[in-house]
């Protein structure tokens, strides 16, 4: 069940890296809906793919400087000794699922969920989903706190401000729709 801070999930960069999922994925953990995990090798990638999308290294440190102050106790340490005994249909997913493990979460959060094989991650206990089915479990299990959530990240956005309704329209841009609907029959 997903509805506390004891379930953890690794989140993979897929998911942090479109600023919507990314701002939504935290308010809900901000709120203790879920703790999220990650590792240095998500947060290269994510660095990575901002200098490719131009973003400044200001800006760059500024991002990532936010979410270290925002979750302290995020990063998962030690788990890189896992990485070449495991097997993932993409080589390079393999420092996700050693995150996983190391940190003994329940879910990867990811948008590439052929590249974890349910079969295979259930023998670690673990199982992956996609992050509009991520969100839509967690604001199912509770609803009020999330649309709380929800309404934060409205108050706080910037650049451009949006209201309501057009954030939702960016999360059903960024692949949200299920997300997006939910929250708009709770709103």
């Amino acid at each position: 069940m997903i509805h506390s801070i004891r379930f953890t999930c690794v989140l993979d960069t897929n998911v942090i890296i479109p600023i919507e999922i990314r701002d939504l994925l935290f308010w809900f953990a901000h709120d203790d809906l879920y703790t999220p995990k990650w590792s240095k090798h998500i947060f290269d990638e994510w660095e990575e793919v901002m200098r490719r999308k131009n973003v400044s290294e200001e800006e760059i440190k500024k991002r990532i400087g936010w979410v270290k102050l925002a979750f302290p106790d995020a990063m998962v340490e030690n788990y890189e000794v896992l990485i070449e005994g495991l097997t993932l249909p993409d080589e390079k997913d393999r420092h996700v699922l050693a995150a996983a493990i190391k940190t003994n979460a329940n879910i990867i959060v990811t948008n590439n969920l052929k590249d974890f094989p349910e079969d295979y991650l259930s023998t670690f206990g673990l199982s992956a989903k996609n992050a509009d089915d991520f969100l839509t479990e967690t604001i199912d299990l509770n609803p009020k706190v999330a649309v709380n959530s929800f309404r934060k990240l409205v108050l706080n956005r910037r650049n451009p401000d949006l209201d309501e309704y057009e954030v939702l329209d960016c999360l059903r841009r960024n692949g949200l729709n299920d997300t997006a609907n939910y929250l708009h029959t709770l709103i």
